[in-house]
């Protein structure tokens, strides 16, 4: 009886936003999904798409740079409403959250030096190096299955950092910010990615048994088929990622 009471008594997650005024999206530096421009706005793939979610709902953004490690616990307390951030759809995640359907394709990639490209072809050979990664990562899942000695950062972003700055021979970070971050044209042109260490697929996640899930399934459906998704995808780069909604 105390169960079915306060089952019922449970207010969806749309009305608790629309009551507050405010979709909170936890985020972390990561481009291109989520990262600030010139301004110190943020922009990216995924924080425009949450922003065209917001409008729809008739509420304002909030983006809140999180902890990825405490994802879970940031949405359990209602410090954020969802986790927009190139999220990988694990095991982990789908069972702590009401996640969406797949938006886009995403690879877990070792990254390197460009003078160590060629020695570094494939697991065997990337057995050797010392790796940095995400805390509570994909590419940290992607280190552990492959045995790889690694040590844990905050952001794919320090993870980078530290193979620029010579403290970690390689890196295991997302292939869209791969191909935003490193290589000719980025801040860190002596760097490029080599190895794929996986295939997967990027969602977004709600607390458990939210509403909000299911709606924004429907709003980037219809995102997809007037063809905002792609024009945004587009501004991005990430265009060849998109998953058919």
């Amino acid at each position: 009886m105390l169960s079915m009471v306060g089952c019922g008594s449970e207010e969806s997650d749309l009305e608790y936003i629309k009551s507050k005024g405010t979709l909170t999206v936890g985020i972390t530096d990561f481009a291109p999904m989520d990262y600030k421009d010139d301004n110190g706005d943020w922009i990216g793939y995924d924080a425009d798409l949450a922003k065209k979610v917001a409008e729809s709902l008739g509420v304002e953004v909030e983006f809140v740079e999180i902890d990825w490690d405490n994802k879970i616990l940031e949405l359990q307390n209602k410090s954020i409403d969802v986790v927009w951030n190139g999220m990988t759809l694990t095991p982990e995640v789908t069972n702590a959250m009401a996640c969406t359907n797949a938006y886009l394709n995403n690879a877990q990639v070792v990254v390197v030096n460009k003078d160590m490209a060629d020695s570094v072809t494939d697991v065997d050979s990337a057995k050797e190096l010392s790796f940095a990664v995400e805390s509570g990562s994909a590419g940290e899942a992607a280190a552990e299955e492959n045995g790889f000695d690694y040590v844990a950062v905050k952001s794919q972003a320090d993870a980078v950092m530290e193979v620029s700055a010579g403290t970690s021979d390689a890196c295991i970070i997302d292939l869209l910010m791969a191909g935003a971050m490193v290589g000719e044209g980025t801040s860190y042109e002596n760097l490029t990615h080599t190895v794929e260490l996986t295939t997967e697929e990027y969602g977004i996640g709600c607390r458990k048994g939210s509403d909000l899930a299911e709606y924004i399934n429907k709003e980037l459906k219809t995102l997809y088929d007037d063809g905002t998704m792609e024009e945004i995808a587009n501004t991005y780069g990430v265009q060849d990622a998109i998953v058919k909604l």
